[in-house]
C-alpha cells in the first residue's frame, strides 16, 4: 500500500526538530518539510493559495481565514506563545509614553491582523481603555487574507518596516514581537511599566497564556488522508512532550507550547475571538463550539 505524502510547514524549534530530522518519526507518512524565509510569509501563501498540506499559522490569520471561508481546520497545538505587554514599545532614549495617552497617537505595526497586535490592543482596551479605534496603526504589510479590508483606523506606509518607522519618528511607539525588539540596533522599552508582572497578572486573570502561532490542515487532505493527518499529531504531540525539559515551564513561553484540546486553549481561544471582534479583525462572532467540533476528528 503506497505511503502518504505530506508538505508540512513547520517553524524551527526544539518541539518541530523531531520531526523535521526524522528522530519521530510519522508513522506511514512522508512528509516534506520545506522551509520559508520569514516563517510568517507562508500565513498568506496558506490562506490565499491552500501551498501546504500541514501549515502553520498565527492565531488572528487562521481566524480572519475561518471568517472569509478559507478551507482550513484547526489542529489543536500551539507551537508559540507568550505574554505580550512587553511588545509594546519606543525607543529607549525617546520621551516616555503613558499608555492611556496613546488616543490621536500613530503606532506602528507590520501588519493589523498581526496576531500580536491583537493581543496588545486587547491589553490596551481591557488594562487602559484605550480603544482600537482611538489609535492610527501605521502598517508595512498588507493582511494575510485577501478578503480581509483594514478598518479606517488604519493607515499604509510605504517605509520598509516598523524599525524604520520609528526611526523616522513617523510612529510614536511599535508593535514588535521579542525577536524583534532591538531590531536595527534600536534600543527599545516597554511603554508598558513591570510588563513583565503584568503580563503574569494577565495570565491569572484569563487562566491561559496567549497563542501566537497554531496548526491548520486543509480541509481536502483532512478528508483524504485522516489517518495520515493523525499520524502527524500524535508525532507531534510526542516531541512536545519529549523536549518539555527544554522549555523553561516558569516562563509564559514555556507553558505556552502544548498539543490538545485543552481548557487553556479554550479560555485564550475565547478570549482572543472577542479581542479580535472589539477591534474588527473579524467582523462577525468566531463559532468557537465548530471549531472544536471541527478538531474531534483527533480523538476518533
Amino acid at each position: 500500500m503506497p505511503r502518504t505524502s505530506l508538505s508540512v510547514l513547520l517553524g524551527d524549534y526544539p518541539h518541530t526538530r523531531p520531526l523535521k530530522d526524522g528522530s519521530i518519526p510519522v508513522e506511514g507518512v512522508d512528509c516534506r518539510f520545506p522551509t520559508v524565509t520569514p516563517l510568517y510569509s507562508a500565513f498568506a501563501r496558506m490562506v490565499r493559495g491552500l501551498e501546504f498540506d500541514v501549515c502553520e499559522m498565527a492565531l488572528a490569520t487562521f481566524l480572519q481565514a475561518r471568517e472569509a471561508g478559507v478551507p482550513v481546520t484547526l489542529l489543536p497545538a500551539v507551537l508559540i506563545g507568550s505574554t505580550h505587554h512587553r511588545s509594546l514599545t519606543r525607543p529607549a532614549d525617546g520621551p516616555a509614553l503613558d499608555p492611556r495617552r496613546l488616543p490621536g497617537q500613530r503606532v506602528g505595526v507590520r501588519a493589523y491582523g498581526q496576531t500580536t497586535g491583537l493581543w496588545v490592543r486587547g491589553i490596551l482596551r481591557e488594562e487602559y481603555g484605550v480603544d482600537a479605534s482611538e489609535i492610527t496603526w501605521v502598517t508595512t504589510e498588507e493582511p494575510h487574507v485577501a478578503q480581509y479590508w483594514n478598518p479606517s483606523c488604519v493607515e499604509r506606509s510605504a517605509a520598509g518596516g516598523v524599525a524604520e518607522l520609528l526611526l523616522a519618528g513617523d510612529v510614536r511607539a511599535a508593535v514588535l514581537g521579542p525577536r524583534a525588539i532591538g531590531v536595527r540596533g534600536i534600543p527599545l522599552v516597554p511603554l508598558i511599566e513591570d510588563a513583565e508582572a503584568a503580563g503574569l497578572a494577565w495570565i491569572d486573570r484569563h487562566g491561559t497564556v496567549p497563542a501566537n502561532h497554531l496548526l491548520v490542515v486543509r480541509d481536502d487532505v483532512l478528508a483524504s488522508a485522516p489517518d495520515a493527518v493523525r499520524a502527524l499529531y500524535r508525532a507531534l504531540a510526542r516531541a512536545v512532550a519529549d523536549t518539555a525539559p527544554q522549555r523553561d515551564a516558569t516562563t509564559p513561553a514555556g507553558r505556552a507550547v502544548a498539543v490538545g484540546w485543552t481548557d487553556a486553549l479554550a479560555r485564550c481561544l475565547k478570549t482572543a475571538a472577542r479581542y479580535a471582534l472589539e477591534q474588527r479583525v473579524v467582523r462577525t462572532p468566531v463559532d468557537l463550539s465548530r471549531i472544536e467540533k471541527d478538531a474531534a476528528f483527533l480523538a476518533a
